[in-house]
């Protein structure tokens, strides 16, 4: 019997299903990533065994550098911007409709006095971060802006979280874990630099204690326990 002869071709793969995974897997991370934010200086934090994670929706943070200059940050573009409306209020400083944006988009926090703040918003983030004595002023006894940026903050993110524990309770209805006020209300936390002068972060942590803010956490980096 004639054996027969299969005609010869190299086998093929349909690529299709693969590339739409690819790309499907793609656009879930990029909807799905939490972007890190451009901070305003880098600290090197000290390690400890806590556990828990800083609070992103309802955050107060000040941060000290190695050389002792002070930035403040808190979260939420509208909480910003109403902020920033009221130290311009008290202090006099006018700002533009592109100022009061800028601010309200600074995630990263910024470092320098209300007076300078029109200037520093017009910079670049790189021009930003170089500037060599960017400090927000802090002084227990005369001029403090710090303590007013901390004091409105804390203000505005009590408003915000309970309009969203109300919008929050609504959605969730009887079902799911129950919610609690508490934690829709601002976190305080302070990043301060291992290389820091402990008298620079003794005045910020006095600021806070001034205000009657005792509920203050400090940032740190995880350090593995010893078994």
């Amino acid at each position: 019997m004639a054996k027969l002869k299969l005609p010869k071709g190299s086998p093929s793969i349909d690529m299709t299903p693969m590339v739409d995974l690819a790309f499907l897997l793609v656009t879930f991370f990029m909807l799905a990533a939490d972007f890190r934010t451009d901070e305003v200086v880098k600290v090197e934090i000290p390690s400890s065994i806590g556990k828990d994670d800083i609070p992103q929706k309802t955050l107060v943070m000040v941060t000290v550098d190695t050389k002792g200059r002070v930035f403040f940050t808190c979260s939420g573009e509208e909480v910003r911007k109403k902020v920033l409306m009221q130290m311009a209020a008290k202090y006099k400083v006018p700002f533009t409709e592109e100022n009061i944006t800028t601010f309200s988009r600074m995630e990263g926090g910024f470092g320098c006095s209300i007076g300078e703040l029109p200037k520093y918003l017009s910079l670049e983030s790189e021009e930003r971060k170089n500037l060599p004595n960017a400090t927000i002023p802090v002084d227990t006894t005369a001029k403090n802006e710090l303590a007013d940026w901390i004091n409105f903050a804390n203000r505005e993110m009590l408003d915000y979280g309970k309009v969203k524990f109300e919008e929050e309770s609504a959605k969730q209805g009887k079902g799911g874990v129950p919610l609690k006020p508490e934690d829709f209300k601002p976190k305080f936390v302070l990043k301060a630099d291992m290389e820091a002068e402990y008298v620079k972060v003794k005045t910020v942590i006095e600021v806070f204690r001034n205000l009657k803010l005792n509920n203050l956490n400090f940032v740190t980096s995880q350090e593995a326990q010893q078994l």
